[in-house]
């Protein structure tokens, strides 16, 4: 598969992510986070010990976090 085609694939897979992050409530976002910090947590511990299989999960979780964290500040300035 080509770089381009590569490319398109994961920019596809982001918006859909994103996509299904935005029509989320304020609840459930939350607990998406809560999830997710508690993923990254396992695998930093993990990472310690040399016993994660994909070390670019964590940054992947770092990057859902932080996507969570623009979400629901862009709603909390949306409700002013």
């Amino acid at each position: 598969m080509s770089k381009e085609k590569e490319s398109k694939k994961k920019q596809g897979k982001r918006h859909e992510a994103l996509s299904r992050l935005r029509s989320l409530s304020k609840e459930e976002l939350l607990t998406e986070a809560k999830n997710f910090r508690q993923e990254l947590f396992n695998l930093r511990l993990r990472q310690q010990t040399g016993a994660v299989e994909k070390p670019s999960r964590i940054r992947d979780i770092r990057k859902d976090i932080a996507r969570i964290e623009t979400i629901l500040t862009a709603q909390k300035e949306k409700n002013k």
